[in-house]
Protein backbone atom coordinates (compact mmCIF):
# COMPACT_ATOMS: atom_id res chain seq x y z
CA UNK A 1 0.00 0.00 0.00
CA UNK A 2 1.75 3.25 -1.32
CA UNK A 3 2.30 6.03 1.83
CA UNK A 4 3.93 9.04 1.87
CA UNK A 5 7.35 9.30 3.02
CA UNK A 6 6.97 12.99 3.99
CA UNK A 7 5.20 15.31 6.13
CA UNK A 8 2.12 17.32 4.36
CA UNK A 9 3.38 21.01 5.24
CA UNK A 10 2.33 24.25 3.92
CA UNK A 11 0.35 23.01 0.73
CA UNK A 12 3.13 20.34 -0.11
CA UNK A 13 4.70 17.15 1.01
CA UNK A 14 8.04 17.77 2.57
CA UNK A 15 10.91 15.46 3.67
CA UNK A 16 10.71 14.71 7.76
CA UNK A 17 13.47 17.50 9.43
CA UNK A 18 15.07 15.03 11.74
CA UNK A 19 16.27 11.23 11.16
CA UNK A 20 13.64 9.78 14.08
CA UNK A 21 13.12 6.79 11.70
CA UNK A 22 9.59 5.39 9.99
CA UNK A 23 6.53 3.76 11.97
CA UNK A 24 5.08 0.49 10.57
CA UNK A 25 1.68 0.21 9.58
CA UNK A 26 0.68 -3.25 10.18
CA UNK A 27 -2.40 -5.10 9.24
CA UNK A 28 -4.18 -6.40 12.09
CA UNK A 29 -5.80 -9.14 9.95
CA UNK A 30 -3.11 -10.93 9.15
CA UNK A 31 0.10 -9.34 10.92
CA UNK A 32 1.69 -8.48 7.80
CA UNK A 33 3.64 -5.27 7.22
CA UNK A 34 1.86 -2.94 4.55
CA UNK A 35 3.53 0.54 5.13
CA UNK A 36 6.13 2.78 6.35
CA UNK A 37 5.68 6.51 7.55
CA UNK A 38 8.12 8.86 8.62
CA UNK A 39 8.22 9.11 12.75
CA UNK A 40 7.84 13.19 13.33
CA UNK A 41 9.87 15.31 15.63
CA UNK A 42 9.18 18.12 17.61
CA UNK A 43 10.77 19.94 14.28
CA UNK A 44 8.28 18.44 12.35
CA UNK A 45 5.96 19.79 14.45
CA UNK A 46 7.23 23.31 14.80
CA UNK A 47 7.61 23.53 10.86
CA UNK A 48 3.94 22.60 10.67
CA UNK A 49 2.34 25.08 13.40
CA UNK A 50 4.59 28.02 11.14
CA UNK A 51 2.91 27.06 8.14
CA UNK A 52 -0.68 26.78 10.05
CA UNK A 53 0.33 30.39 11.62
CA UNK A 54 1.41 32.28 8.73
CA UNK A 55 -1.84 31.01 6.56
CA UNK A 56 -4.06 32.05 9.75
CA UNK A 57 -4.80 35.73 9.03
CA UNK A 58 -5.48 35.00 5.06
CA UNK A 59 -8.21 32.23 6.13
CA UNK A 60 -9.25 34.15 9.42
CA UNK A 61 -10.40 36.77 7.19
CA UNK A 62 -12.44 34.77 4.08
CA UNK A 63 -15.60 34.57 3.92
CA UNK A 64 -18.04 32.34 5.76
CA UNK A 65 -19.69 31.19 2.39
CA UNK A 66 -16.25 30.76 0.92
CA UNK A 67 -15.39 28.16 4.01
CA UNK A 68 -18.33 26.69 3.49
CA UNK A 69 -17.04 26.16 -0.37
CA UNK A 70 -13.67 24.82 0.78
CA UNK A 71 -15.29 22.17 3.10
CA UNK A 72 -17.91 21.02 0.57
CA UNK A 73 -15.15 20.81 -2.00
CA UNK A 74 -13.03 18.64 0.54
CA UNK A 75 -16.26 16.12 0.94
CA UNK A 76 -17.05 15.71 -2.69
CA UNK A 77 -13.44 14.71 -3.10
CA UNK A 78 -13.73 12.20 -0.06
CA UNK A 79 -17.31 11.19 -1.19
CA UNK A 80 -15.18 10.09 -5.03
CA UNK A 81 -12.27 8.39 -2.97
CA UNK A 82 -14.54 6.65 -0.51
CA UNK A 83 -13.82 3.23 -2.07
CA UNK A 84 -9.71 3.51 -1.64
CA UNK A 85 -10.43 5.49 1.60
CA UNK A 86 -12.85 2.41 3.08
CA UNK A 87 -10.02 -0.07 1.72
CA UNK A 88 -7.30 1.72 3.40
CA UNK A 89 -9.05 1.81 6.71
CA UNK A 90 -9.85 -2.26 6.64
CA UNK A 91 -5.88 -2.63 6.08
CA UNK A 92 -4.66 -0.49 8.39
CA UNK A 93 -7.61 -0.90 11.30
CA UNK A 94 -8.84 -4.20 10.36
CA UNK A 95 -12.31 -3.51 10.25
CA UNK A 96 -14.95 -5.31 8.18
CA UNK A 97 -15.00 -3.60 4.25
CA UNK A 98 -18.93 -3.31 4.56
CA UNK A 99 -18.41 -1.75 7.94
CA UNK A 100 -15.43 0.55 6.88
CA UNK A 101 -17.57 2.19 3.85
CA UNK A 102 -20.98 2.46 5.46
CA UNK A 103 -19.54 4.16 8.89
CA UNK A 104 -15.89 4.48 8.71
CA UNK A 105 -16.41 6.58 5.66
CA UNK A 106 -20.17 6.97 5.25
CA UNK A 107 -20.12 9.16 8.48
CA UNK A 108 -17.38 11.66 8.18
CA UNK A 109 -18.69 11.93 4.61
CA UNK A 110 -21.94 13.34 6.43
CA UNK A 111 -20.04 14.98 8.77
CA UNK A 112 -18.02 17.14 6.50
CA UNK A 113 -21.25 18.21 4.35
CA UNK A 114 -22.61 19.37 8.07
CA UNK A 115 -20.33 21.55 8.52
CA UNK A 116 -20.39 22.96 4.75
CA UNK A 117 -23.74 23.89 5.36
CA UNK A 118 -23.17 25.31 8.99
CA UNK A 119 -20.19 27.61 7.90
CA UNK A 120 -22.81 29.49 5.36
CA UNK A 121 -25.49 29.50 7.64
CA UNK A 122 -24.04 30.23 11.32
CA UNK A 123 -24.21 33.70 12.42
CA UNK A 124 -20.72 35.06 13.24
CA UNK A 125 -22.03 37.75 14.77
CA UNK A 126 -24.80 38.94 17.47
CA UNK A 127 -26.47 41.73 19.25
CA UNK A 128 -27.21 42.12 22.80
CA UNK A 129 -28.09 45.23 24.07
CA UNK A 130 -25.71 48.20 22.95
CA UNK A 131 -22.90 45.62 22.10
CA UNK A 132 -22.54 43.42 19.36
CA UNK A 133 -20.68 40.12 19.76
CA UNK A 134 -18.02 38.90 17.19
CA UNK A 135 -17.54 34.99 17.51
CA UNK A 136 -13.42 34.84 15.84
CA UNK A 137 -11.45 31.91 15.35
CA UNK A 138 -9.26 30.86 17.91
CA UNK A 139 -6.59 30.39 16.09
CA UNK A 140 -4.34 27.72 15.86
CA UNK A 141 -5.51 24.25 16.36
CA UNK A 142 -3.47 20.88 17.83
CA UNK A 143 -5.72 18.09 16.93
CA UNK A 144 -4.54 14.80 18.03
CA UNK A 145 -6.56 12.28 16.80
CA UNK A 146 -7.17 8.43 17.98
CA UNK A 147 -6.88 4.86 15.36
CA UNK A 148 -9.95 3.38 16.05
CA UNK A 149 -12.39 5.75 13.79
CA UNK A 150 -9.45 6.93 11.93
CA UNK A 151 -11.56 9.30 9.18
CA UNK A 152 -14.39 10.41 11.31
CA UNK A 153 -12.14 11.72 13.99
CA UNK A 154 -10.62 13.59 12.07
CA UNK A 155 -13.40 15.18 10.08
CA UNK A 156 -14.72 15.81 13.36
CA UNK A 157 -12.25 18.20 14.18
CA UNK A 158 -10.45 19.82 10.82
CA UNK A 159 -14.18 20.51 9.69
CA UNK A 160 -15.28 22.35 12.09
CA UNK A 161 -11.88 24.32 13.01
CA UNK A 162 -12.12 24.89 9.13
CA UNK A 163 -15.65 25.96 9.47
CA UNK A 164 -14.26 28.52 12.17
CA UNK A 165 -11.91 30.20 10.47
CA UNK A 166 -8.64 28.00 11.97
CA UNK A 167 -5.73 26.43 10.74
CA UNK A 168 -4.99 22.65 11.85
CA UNK A 169 -1.82 20.91 12.24
CA UNK A 170 -3.40 17.43 12.26
CA UNK A 171 -1.49 14.07 14.49
CA UNK A 172 -3.16 11.36 13.63
CA UNK A 173 -2.94 7.88 15.60
CA UNK A 174 0.76 6.19 14.54
CA UNK A 175 -2.01 2.73 14.31
CA UNK A 176 -3.82 4.27 11.28
CA UNK A 177 -1.75 7.33 9.40
CA UNK A 178 -2.68 6.08 6.09
CA UNK A 179 -6.02 7.16 6.62
CA UNK A 180 -4.75 10.77 7.27
CA UNK A 181 -2.43 10.76 4.83
CA UNK A 182 -5.24 10.37 2.45
CA UNK A 183 -7.21 12.78 3.76
CA UNK A 184 -4.39 15.22 3.66
CA UNK A 185 -4.26 14.17 -0.40
CA UNK A 186 -8.30 15.21 -0.34
CA UNK A 187 -7.63 18.29 1.62
CA UNK A 188 -5.23 19.38 -1.34
CA UNK A 189 -7.19 18.18 -4.41
CA UNK A 190 -9.95 20.45 -2.67
CA UNK A 191 -7.72 23.40 -2.97
CA UNK A 192 -7.61 24.63 0.87
CA UNK A 193 -5.08 27.30 0.67
CA UNK A 194 -1.14 26.39 1.80
CA UNK A 195 -1.09 25.92 5.45
CA UNK A 196 -4.61 25.67 6.50
CA UNK A 197 -4.86 22.10 6.84
CA UNK A 198 -1.07 20.39 7.77
CA UNK A 199 0.12 16.89 8.53
CA UNK A 200 2.67 15.14 10.53
CA UNK A 201 2.97 11.74 11.55
CA UNK A 202 4.78 10.12 14.64
CA UNK A 203 4.70 8.66 18.05
CA UNK A 204 2.50 10.12 20.77
CA UNK A 205 4.90 10.79 23.60
CA UNK A 206 7.32 12.65 20.74
CA UNK A 207 5.28 14.32 17.85
CA UNK A 208 1.93 14.20 20.12
CA UNK A 209 3.49 16.32 22.90
CA UNK A 210 5.84 18.68 21.02
CA UNK A 211 2.13 19.89 19.43
CA UNK A 212 0.40 19.74 22.70
CA UNK A 213 2.74 22.02 24.08
CA UNK A 214 3.92 24.23 21.36
CA UNK A 215 3.30 27.62 22.14
CA UNK A 216 2.08 28.47 18.62
CA UNK A 217 -1.09 25.86 19.43
CA UNK A 218 -4.19 28.29 20.74
CA UNK A 219 -6.06 25.24 21.08
CA UNK A 220 -5.16 21.35 21.23
CA UNK A 221 -7.99 19.07 20.32
CA UNK A 222 -7.44 15.40 21.34
CA UNK A 223 -9.26 12.06 21.12
CA UNK A 224 -8.14 9.21 23.39
CA UNK A 225 -7.41 7.74 26.40
CA UNK A 226 -8.63 9.30 29.95
CA UNK A 227 -4.92 8.75 30.91
CA UNK A 228 -3.63 10.85 28.09
CA UNK A 229 -6.13 13.65 28.17
CA UNK A 230 -5.09 14.40 31.51
CA UNK A 231 -1.50 15.20 30.64
CA UNK A 232 -2.58 17.17 27.88
CA UNK A 233 -5.35 18.78 29.84
CA UNK A 234 -2.08 19.60 32.48
CA UNK A 235 -0.03 21.07 29.99
CA UNK A 236 -2.51 23.04 28.10
CA UNK A 237 -3.37 24.37 31.80
CA UNK A 238 -0.03 25.08 32.65
CA UNK A 239 0.09 27.48 29.15
CA UNK A 240 -3.34 28.88 30.11
CA UNK A 241 -4.15 27.43 26.28
CA UNK A 242 -7.55 26.10 25.37
CA UNK A 243 -8.21 22.78 25.54
CA UNK A 244 -11.43 20.13 24.18
CA UNK A 245 -10.90 16.57 25.20
CA UNK A 246 -13.05 13.49 24.40
CA UNK A 247 -11.68 10.41 26.42
CA UNK A 248 -12.87 7.31 27.95
CA UNK A 249 -16.63 6.01 28.33
CA UNK A 250 -18.49 2.74 30.16
CA UNK A 251 -21.81 3.95 28.88
CA UNK A 252 -24.94 1.76 30.20
CA UNK A 253 -27.33 0.39 28.31
CA UNK A 254 -30.45 0.16 30.80
CA UNK A 255 -33.62 -1.73 29.68
CA UNK A 256 -36.41 -1.09 31.75
CA UNK A 257 -38.96 -3.39 33.01
CA UNK A 258 -41.31 -2.16 30.15
CA UNK A 259 -39.64 -2.21 27.20
CA UNK A 260 -39.13 -4.60 24.10
CA UNK A 261 -36.25 -7.16 25.58
CA UNK A 262 -35.53 -9.01 22.52
CA UNK A 263 -35.39 -5.68 20.62
CA UNK A 264 -33.50 -4.13 23.47
CA UNK A 265 -30.60 -6.80 24.09
CA UNK A 266 -30.22 -7.53 20.14
CA UNK A 267 -29.75 -3.65 18.94
CA UNK A 268 -27.28 -3.87 22.19
CA UNK A 269 -25.31 -6.93 21.27
CA UNK A 270 -24.82 -5.18 18.26
CA UNK A 271 -23.88 -1.93 19.39
CA UNK A 272 -21.00 -3.58 21.76
CA UNK A 273 -19.99 -5.59 18.85
CA UNK A 274 -19.91 -3.08 15.90
CA UNK A 275 -15.80 -1.90 15.46
CA UNK A 276 -15.58 -4.84 17.30
CA UNK A 277 -16.00 -2.79 20.65
CA UNK A 278 -13.33 -0.15 19.77
CA UNK A 279 -16.26 2.42 20.21
CA UNK A 280 -16.13 5.11 23.13
CA UNK A 281 -19.28 5.50 23.13
CA UNK A 282 -20.03 1.46 23.51
CA UNK A 283 -22.78 0.59 25.84
CA UNK A 284 -20.59 -1.94 27.49
CA UNK A 285 -23.16 -2.43 30.51
CA UNK A 286 -26.21 -3.77 30.00
CA UNK A 287 -28.57 -3.13 32.98
CA UNK A 288 -32.01 -5.21 33.39
CA UNK A 289 -34.33 -5.63 36.08
CA UNK A 290 -34.00 -9.05 38.51
CA UNK A 291 -37.39 -10.30 37.15
CA UNK A 292 -36.19 -10.30 33.02
CA UNK A 293 -32.68 -11.13 33.84
CA UNK A 294 -31.98 -14.78 32.78
CA UNK A 295 -34.13 -14.16 29.67
CA UNK A 296 -31.87 -11.46 28.98
CA UNK A 297 -28.41 -13.56 29.35
CA UNK A 298 -30.10 -16.23 26.85
CA UNK A 299 -31.15 -14.02 24.11
CA UNK A 300 -27.88 -11.99 24.21
CA UNK A 301 -25.53 -15.51 24.05
CA UNK A 302 -27.87 -16.65 21.27
CA UNK A 303 -27.59 -12.59 19.77
CA UNK A 304 -23.24 -12.52 19.79
CA UNK A 305 -23.01 -15.94 18.25
CA UNK A 306 -24.09 -14.06 14.63
CA UNK A 307 -20.43 -12.19 15.83
CA UNK A 308 -18.35 -14.89 13.67
CA UNK A 309 -14.33 -13.48 14.63
CA UNK A 310 -12.93 -13.00 10.87
CA UNK A 311 -16.46 -12.54 9.14
CA UNK A 312 -18.95 -10.18 10.91
CA UNK A 313 -16.17 -9.28 13.60
CA UNK A 314 -12.55 -7.82 12.58
CA UNK A 315 -9.37 -7.80 14.55
CA UNK A 316 -8.62 -5.10 17.35
CA UNK A 317 -5.85 -2.83 15.85
CA UNK A 318 -2.61 -4.37 17.33
CA UNK A 319 -1.13 -7.23 19.31
CA UNK A 320 -1.41 -4.92 22.41
CA UNK A 321 -4.74 -4.23 22.36
CA UNK A 322 -5.63 -7.77 21.55
CA UNK A 323 -3.60 -8.27 24.90
CA UNK A 324 -5.14 -6.14 26.91
CA UNK A 325 -9.07 -7.26 26.24
CA UNK A 326 -7.92 -10.91 26.69
CA UNK A 327 -6.65 -9.67 30.04
CA UNK A 328 -10.00 -8.04 31.61
CA UNK A 329 -11.69 -11.26 30.20
CA UNK A 330 -9.34 -13.45 32.53
CA UNK A 331 -9.87 -10.77 35.01
CA UNK A 332 -13.77 -10.84 34.71
CA UNK A 333 -13.32 -14.59 35.35
CA UNK A 334 -11.15 -14.35 38.30
CA UNK A 335 -14.22 -11.16 40.17
CA UNK A 336 -16.68 -13.93 39.55
CA UNK A 337 -18.05 -13.35 36.50
CA UNK A 338 -19.60 -16.12 34.94
CA UNK A 339 -18.87 -16.38 30.88
CA UNK A 340 -21.81 -17.57 28.31
CA UNK A 341 -20.34 -16.46 25.33
CA UNK A 342 -16.70 -16.25 24.09
CA UNK A 343 -13.89 -16.25 26.62
CA UNK A 344 -10.07 -15.59 26.63
CA UNK A 345 -9.05 -18.09 24.03
CA UNK A 346 -7.87 -16.39 21.01
CA UNK A 347 -10.22 -17.67 18.05
CA UNK A 348 -7.66 -17.66 14.82
CA UNK A 349 -4.28 -18.26 14.28
CA UNK A 350 -3.33 -15.21 12.81
CA UNK A 351 -4.49 -11.64 13.57
CA UNK A 352 -5.24 -9.87 16.08
CA UNK A 353 -8.73 -10.97 17.15
CA UNK A 354 -10.49 -11.74 20.39
CA UNK A 355 -13.76 -13.41 21.04
CA UNK A 356 -17.09 -11.51 21.29
CA UNK A 357 -17.65 -12.21 25.00
CA UNK A 358 -20.67 -11.97 26.77
CA UNK A 359 -20.67 -11.75 30.96
CA UNK A 360 -23.51 -12.52 33.19
CA UNK A 361 -23.50 -12.05 37.12
CA UNK A 362 -21.45 -8.49 36.92
CA UNK A 363 -21.62 -6.69 39.66
CA UNK A 364 -20.72 -3.15 40.29
CA UNK A 365 -17.81 -2.98 41.58
CA UNK A 366 -16.02 -5.40 39.52
CA UNK A 367 -13.36 -4.28 36.95
CA UNK A 368 -14.84 -5.10 33.94
CA UNK A 369 -18.10 -3.05 35.49
CA UNK A 370 -15.78 -0.19 36.14
CA UNK A 371 -13.05 -0.09 33.34
CA UNK A 372 -12.83 1.10 29.97
CA UNK A 373 -11.98 -2.41 28.12
CA UNK A 374 -11.93 -1.68 24.35
CA UNK A 375 -13.14 -4.69 22.60
CA UNK A 376 -16.32 -6.99 22.26
CA UNK A 377 -16.67 -7.41 25.66
CA UNK A 378 -20.35 -7.16 27.04
CA UNK A 379 -21.33 -7.03 30.52
CA UNK A 380 -24.99 -7.86 31.96
CA UNK A 381 -25.97 -6.50 35.27
CA UNK A 382 -29.38 -6.92 37.31
CA UNK A 383 -31.15 -4.03 39.35
CA UNK A 384 -33.75 -4.24 41.92
CA UNK A 385 -35.79 -1.05 40.93
CA UNK A 386 -35.19 2.16 38.99
CA UNK A 387 -33.24 4.09 41.63
CA UNK A 388 -30.74 1.00 41.83
CA UNK A 389 -30.43 1.01 38.20
CA UNK A 390 -30.02 4.48 37.62
CA UNK A 391 -27.26 4.29 40.86
CA UNK A 392 -25.42 1.65 38.71
CA UNK A 393 -25.62 3.56 35.78
CA UNK A 394 -24.40 6.82 36.84
CA UNK A 395 -21.46 4.79 39.29
CA UNK A 396 -18.77 5.07 37.15
CA UNK A 397 -15.87 7.65 36.81
CA UNK A 398 -17.59 8.18 33.13
CA UNK A 399 -20.24 9.95 31.48
CA UNK A 400 -20.28 9.81 27.56
CA UNK A 401 -23.55 7.60 25.78
CA UNK A 402 -25.87 5.77 27.05
CA UNK A 403 -29.09 4.11 25.96
CA UNK A 404 -32.70 3.83 27.53
CA UNK A 405 -35.14 1.44 26.42
CA UNK A 406 -39.03 1.55 28.02
CA UNK A 407 -42.56 0.37 26.87
CA UNK A 408 -43.21 4.59 26.61
CA UNK A 409 -40.82 6.99 25.15
CA UNK A 410 -41.98 9.14 27.87
CA UNK A 411 -40.60 7.01 30.92
CA UNK A 412 -37.09 6.58 28.72
CA UNK A 413 -36.86 10.55 28.92
CA UNK A 414 -37.73 10.62 32.64
CA UNK A 415 -35.10 8.09 33.53
CA UNK A 416 -32.32 9.53 30.89
CA UNK A 417 -32.93 13.52 32.14
CA UNK A 418 -31.46 11.24 35.51
CA UNK A 419 -28.44 9.86 33.72
CA UNK A 420 -24.70 11.69 34.12
CA UNK A 421 -23.86 11.40 31.07
CA UNK A 422 -23.29 13.75 27.17
CA UNK A 423 -25.44 11.66 24.88
CA UNK A 424 -28.76 8.90 25.46
CA UNK A 425 -30.21 6.69 22.47
CA UNK A 426 -33.85 6.84 23.54
CA UNK A 427 -35.28 3.31 22.16
CA UNK A 428 -32.68 2.83 19.38
CA UNK A 429 -32.47 6.38 18.62
CA UNK A 430 -30.37 6.69 15.68
CA UNK A 431 -27.08 8.77 15.20
CA UNK A 432 -27.45 12.42 14.67
CA UNK A 433 -24.62 14.59 13.08
CA UNK A 434 -25.59 17.33 14.19
CA UNK A 435 -25.98 16.43 17.89
CA UNK A 436 -23.31 16.85 20.35
CA UNK A 437 -21.38 14.49 21.11
CA UNK A 438 -19.05 14.55 24.47
CA UNK A 439 -18.73 13.85 27.91
CA UNK A 440 -19.76 14.40 31.87
CA UNK A 441 -16.80 13.54 34.38
CA UNK A 442 -13.74 12.03 32.96
CA UNK A 443 -15.13 11.36 29.76
CA UNK A 444 -14.09 14.55 28.47
CA UNK A 445 -14.22 18.54 27.99
CA UNK A 446 -16.22 20.15 25.41
CA UNK A 447 -18.06 18.92 22.54
CA UNK A 448 -17.73 17.51 18.89
CA UNK A 449 -20.28 17.62 15.76
CA UNK A 450 -22.83 20.18 14.76
CA UNK A 451 -22.90 23.13 16.07
CA UNK A 452 -21.60 23.20 19.98
CA UNK A 453 -18.80 21.37 18.41
CA UNK A 454 -18.22 24.53 16.00
CA UNK A 455 -18.23 26.88 18.83
CA UNK A 456 -15.44 24.92 20.40
CA UNK A 457 -13.42 26.11 17.48
CA UNK A 458 -14.47 29.83 18.31
CA UNK A 459 -13.33 32.70 21.09
CA UNK A 460 -15.71 36.07 21.86
CA UNK A 461 -15.02 39.97 21.50
CA UNK A 462 -17.87 42.11 22.42
CA UNK A 463 -17.94 45.51 20.83
CA UNK A 464 -20.11 48.52 22.95
CA UNK A 465 -21.64 51.22 21.74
Amino acid sequence: MKAHDGMYIGGAWVPPAGDAGTIAVVNPADEEIIAHVPAGTAQDVDAAVRAARAALPGWAATAPAERAAAIAALRDVLAARSDEIAETVTAELGAPLALSRKVHVGMPIVVAGSYAELAATYSFEEKAGNSTILLEPVGVVGAITPWNYPLHQVVAKVAPALAAGCTVVLKPAEDTPLTAQLFAEAAHEAGLPAGVFNLVTGLGPVAGQALAEHEGVDLVSFTGSTAVGRKIGALAGGAVKRVALELGGKSANVILESADLAKAVGVGVANVMSNSGQTCSAWTRMLVHRDRYDEAVSLAAQAVAAYVPGERVGPLVNAKQQERVRGYIEQGVAEGARIVAGGPEVPLDKGYYVRPTVFADVTPGMTIAQEEIFGPVLSILRYEDEDDALRIANGTVYGLAGAVWAGDEAEAVAFARRMDTGQVDINGGRFNPLAPFGGYKQSGVGRELGEHGLAEYLQTKSLQF
